[in-house]
């Protein structure tokens, strides 16, 4: 009886096979990463977006139960970059409009802006959200409520007051689609997050930083904020024509 006997060669993959599918891969993922980094990107601006637009909402309801005004609170003080640029301490005033209860906390995510990951005292960089930081309250973002302050204001040679919202009533409001109700914190310098872009050594700011910004009128865009390269802080003065936006009420 004749007995056959089968051989299975089995093959491998040589050194030079190899290691072309290890180029491929790599071409591959370096194809792959800025895609799903640009996702990534987006998916953080649409959750900033809908928090502006739910923060806009919760501002005119209290303007609704306040007979029409919005939130005011002096600030006697310029001694801190939270308080002075965005007076922070409004939040507890429109938290339950937003539909929280309780002081502010970690939980409070209507108000914190996912690409929140660094900010800045004066013009030292800070490690860490804003959020989380002592001087954010937990919140990522800051109300247009400058104007209310005893002492005299910073501005530009031709300025008098800041721009701002403080003792202003939301029907009297001139042009409120282009008249920034809330934003990024990063837009007072102006910085971005979404782009992290940060500020140059020695610089305060960063002409055409991108930031989502809410309107009086309760719509909300992303959009570039102007810096003058004076020093000052962006929200302390309007913008020239051709942007969309601007800081004060009239």
């Amino acid at each position: 009886m004749n007995t056959t006997h089968v051989i299975h060669r089995c093959r491998a993959f040589t050194l030079i096979e190899l290691l072309v599918v290890i180029a491929i891969i790599a071409i591959l993922a370096a194809m792959l990463f800025p895609v799903f980094a640009s996702a990534k990107a987006r998916a953080k601006r649409t959750t900033c977006l809908n928090n502006l637009k739910q923060l806009g909402i919760a501002f005119n309801l209290y303007a609704g139960d306040n007979q029409d005004k919005l939130p005011t609170e002096p600030n006697t003080t310029f001694g801190g970059v939270a308080t002075n640029i965005w007076a922070l301490f409004y939040k507890p005033l429109v938290m339950r409009y937003a539909g929280l209860s309780g002081p502010p906390s970690p939980g409070d995510k209507v108000f914190d802006c996912p690409a929140d990951e660094y900010w800045y005292a004066k013009d030292v960089l800070m490690d860490g959200s804003f959020f989380l930081s002592s001087n954010g309250l937990y919140t990522s973002y800051g109300y247009n409520g400058l104007g209310g302050t005893s002492d005299p204001p910073p501005t530009l040679p031709d300025q008098t007051t800041s721009p701002g919202l403080f003792g202003w009533k939301l029907s009297a409001v001139h042009d409120q689609a282009k008249t920034v109700l809330i934003a990024d914190f990063s837009a007072a310098r102006p910085f971005s997050w979404h782009e992290h872009q940060m500020l140059p050594d020695g610089d305060a700011g960063i002409n055409n930083a991108k930031n989502m910004v809410g309107f009086v009128d309760g719509h909300v865009t992303y959009i570039p904020i102007y810096w003058d390269d004076s020093g000052l802080p962006a929200c302390y003065y309007d913008p020239p024509p051709g942007y969309g936006y601007k800081w004060s009420a009239n």
